[in-house]
């Protein structure tokens, strides 16, 4: 399987390569996804950095509990896809691949670890099409409603 590329590598910087999972996680109708706003008010796909010794679906795993409080079944690998960036917020140049699954039936178990610290709500498809920051982020929901057809 072939990996998509956005942004391009700045031979003046140095990156900082941070390897992530992210999920795109449906409600029960299709019509809306679970996007993660932390506190500079863009909007992500559920996931985070990979630690040491995690695999893709167990850092899902962690961050779904980390971020939302809840669980899921994960069931399609969408693929993987990186990005070359300049984070603004960590003033930090990144090279993050990634990979992309999706899955269903978010369950609440507890309240976020995270608390507050990341804002999360539904959003519907073509909205979330638009404001999800990442290209990455972006290209895997369009890879997922290819899939399902919505």
């Amino acid at each position: 399987m072939d990996e998509i590329v956005f942004g391009e590598r700045d031979p003046k910087l140095t990156y900082k390569t941070r390897i992530g999972a992210y999920v795109v996680v449906p409600d029960a109708a299709q019509k809306q996804i679970l996007v993660v706003e932390p506190p500079n008010h863009s909007y992500l796909l559920p996931g985070g950095g990979i630690e040491p010794g995690e695999s893709d679906v167990e850092t899902i795993v962690r961050e779904l509990i980390e971020e939302v409080g809840g669980t899921m079944q994960i069931t399609d690998y969408l693929g993987r896809a990186s990005e070359y960036f300049y984070s603004t917020w960590r003033k930090q140049a990144y090279y993050h691949p990634a990979h992309f699954y999706a899955g269903t039936g978010l369950i609440k178990t507890q309240a976020p670890l995270e608390g507050d610290f990341n804002q999360i709500k539904w959003m519907p498809l073509e909205e979330a099409a638009a404001a999800l920051k990442r290209p990455t982020h972006r290209w895997a929901l369009a890879k997922w409603r290819q899939q399902h057809h919505c």
